[in-house]
């Protein structure tokens, strides 16, 4: 069977049987699709029982060569991965060339961390004189008092915030309920926000409103966040998400065990967190200090 043929009949297997997106069949089409461009420049009969390991990691060669980045990479391995499987499946081959090789592992990008002064700096930027300056304030002391996701933010709603025990009920990756605590400022300016007399409610459920009054997307808060990071001079490197990074790395610092940190943050994986040991040098200088006996 042609390597053609075999795909065509996987697609059509991925979107009447699985019910696949068109965006993932074409992505599926692309990755297959660059595969067989490789090996028909090669000027070669091209059937799916041609496919060896050999032929693989030339073009897995051909890919690094070409400058791919390891998400490519990984991406079209695991598209002739699925291919493979749906063909022992369908028995138009017994085994798969793929079983013996390797993604290439992903370099883990450390995360950005700034200073508490340049964090002040960012709070300072929002006009306080005008309701939505008011709301982005608010928003900037909740990233800064909870290390929420933007899309936690974006998503809370009036029942989610117990202003009384300063909690915040949170709803976060796969749909994975946790209470986060927030800081008696960040409190004060949500509740200072909500009372607004310029407040106009079409979605009253939702505690962060657009200038319309529906429920405030993270698109806009990426937007505003990037104009009042132009103001204040700081680096283009900083995101909503480095705020995140910013408060688990001064927790961290100030002697909150990672533990605590995960269940804060959300994190599924206490591997996730420890991540933030490798950012902070500070944390780095005092454990060596405390622990060589001839530092001091």
């Amino acid at each position: 069977m042609h390597f053609e043929e075999a795909e065509a009949r996987f697609l059509r297997h991925l979107r009447l049987v699985k019910g696949a997106s068109d965006h993932t069949l074409r992505a599926y089409a692309q990755d297959l699709g660059g595969f067989a461009l490789f090996h028909r420049e090669e000027g070669k009969e091209f059937f799916l029982s041609a496919v060896t390991k050999r032929s693989v990691r030339r073009y897995l060669a051909h890919l690094h060569e070409g400058g791919a980045s390891v998400k490519t990479v990984q991406r079209r391995l695991s598209a002739l991965r699925s291919l493979f499987r749906f063909a022992i499946q369908e028995k138009f081959v017994v085994e798969s060339p793929l079983d013996e090789i390797e993604s290439p592992k992903k370099v883990r990008k450390l995360p950005v961390s700034i200073g508490y002064a340049q964090v002040e700096q960012l709070l300072a930027q929002p006009d306080l004189t005008t309701y939505l300056g008011l709301r982005d304030r608010a928003i900037m002391e909740l990233l800064y008092s909870s290390g929420l996701r933007l899309s936690e933010i974006v998503g809370l709603n009036r029942l989610d915030f117990d202003e009384r025990n300063l909690t915040l009920l949170i709803f976060g990756k796969g749909k994975k309920q946790r209470e986060a605590p927030i800081t008696e400022t960040a409190a004060a300016w949500i509740s200072k926000y909500l009372h607004s007399p310029e407040r106009n409610e079409i979605d009253p459920k939702a505690i962060f409103l657009n200038r319309w009054g529906k429920r405030l997307s993270a698109r806009s808060v990426d937007r505003n966040f990037a104009a009042y990071l132009k103001s204040s001079g700081l680096s283009e490197r900083i995101t909503p998400h480095t705020i995140r990074h910013t408060i688990a790395t001064h927790w961290l610092e100030n002697g909150m065990d990672l533990k605590t940190i995960q269940l804060l943050l959300g994190h599924s994986s206490l591997a996730t967190t420890t991540i933030y040991t490798h950012v902070s040098t500070k944390l780095k200088r005092e454990v060596y200090d405390r622990a060589h006996p001839r530092a001091k």
